[in-house]
């Protein structure tokens, strides 16, 4: 039994007649009457009553009809499915994101790329830069969002989405609430809540490197994996750290978020999407466009609001 067959089937039972149903079948009357033929000997009994007038369903064939339809409606989808994800316009793609991803990007993306694509199914999943990389290269994730630069690239494609710099956080009653700009070389001597090494190595290598450009290697009071929690332990009072300027977006009375006046030129941190080089996935094409789309659109003020 195929699909041709039962749609054969279908059509002789909406029309009760050999000759109209090879007419909407596009076909001769005599293939089609050995196609029903051949089908009820493989099914085992009749599903047709040949009348002088017509023909007529069999319990059999009665009983078959609405799942022959069902089958028939869930191969159409699957075949609008496959054409739609070939045209990067329909299927599921999968997104890794790092949590301070949150703050801005990603509630610009989402919404635009889901109106402009809904049959797209988006698969959202929070990690770590290295476990995003890690991930894409597996074929668990089909593209993500990471915070760059990347110590070591690999086999990945990497597209700047947003564009930041440290800013330094401190506890809202430290004694440097009152200041809006400071140099970071001032705070040598201070503790600072760094980014585990082992879970964020990209941005903890920067970091550090953002220190010794500043004359100094910072003493590291606690170690944490996402800047939401970076933040929330200095406003613990356990000390300051060096977090994207993004986070000013994270509203928290209990921390200020202070600009640095001796940030090198060079040292830009961001978000970028990373994707497997040479990658054949039309939906991933999609996005990245729509992300550079977006990217412009915000930078000339014209967003999707």
């Amino acid at each position: 039994m195929n699909l041709r067959q039962l749609q054969q089937f279908v059509a002789l039972a909406e029309t009760g007649n050999f000759h109209k149903a090879a007419e909407r079948m596009h076909m001769a009357q005599p293939p089609l009457s050995v196609s029903i033929k051949k089908l009820e000997d493989e099914l085992g009994g009749p599903l047709f009553l040949r009348l002088s007038t017509g023909v007529q369903l069999t319990p059999a064939g009665q009983a078959m009809l609405a799942d022959a339809r069902q089958a028939i409606f869930h191969a159409q989808q699957c075949q609008q499915a496959v054409s739609t994800a070939l045209q990067g316009e329909g299927g599921v793609l999968r997104v890794g994101f790092i949590g301070s991803a949150t703050y801005s990007l990603l509630p610009q993306l989402i919404p635009s790329f889901r109106r402009r694509f809904p049959k797209v199914e988006l698969v959202l999943d929070e990690s770590t830069t290295a476990n995003i990389l890690t991930r894409l290269e597996a074929n668990t994730l089909d593209l993500g969002l990471v915070r760059f630069p990347v110590l070591h690239p690999g086999d990945f494609e990497l597209t700047p989405v947003e564009n930041d710099e440290f800013v330094l956080a401190v506890a809202a009653d430290s004694p440097w609430q009152n200041q809006d700009c400071v140099a970071l070389s001032a705070f040598a001597q201070e503790p600072f809540v760094m980014y585990t090494e082992a879970s964020v190595p990209n941005l903890f290598a920067v970091a550090m490197l953002r220190c010794q450009q500043s004359g100094f290697t910072p003493r590291i009071a606690q170690d944490a994996v996402q800047v939401q929690t970076i933040v929330s332990l200095v406003e613990s009072g356990l000390g300051v750290a060096l977090v994207p300027g993004v986070a000013r977006r994270y509203r928290n009375q209990g921390v200020r978020f202070l600009s640095l006046s001796d940030n090198p030129e060079k040292l830009n941190i961001g978000i970028a999407l990373a994707t497997v080089r040479q990658s054949s996935n039309r939906l991933v094409e999609r996005f990245i466009q729509h992300a550079k789309t977006e990217q412009e659109a915000s930078n000339h003020g014209l967003r999707d609001i």
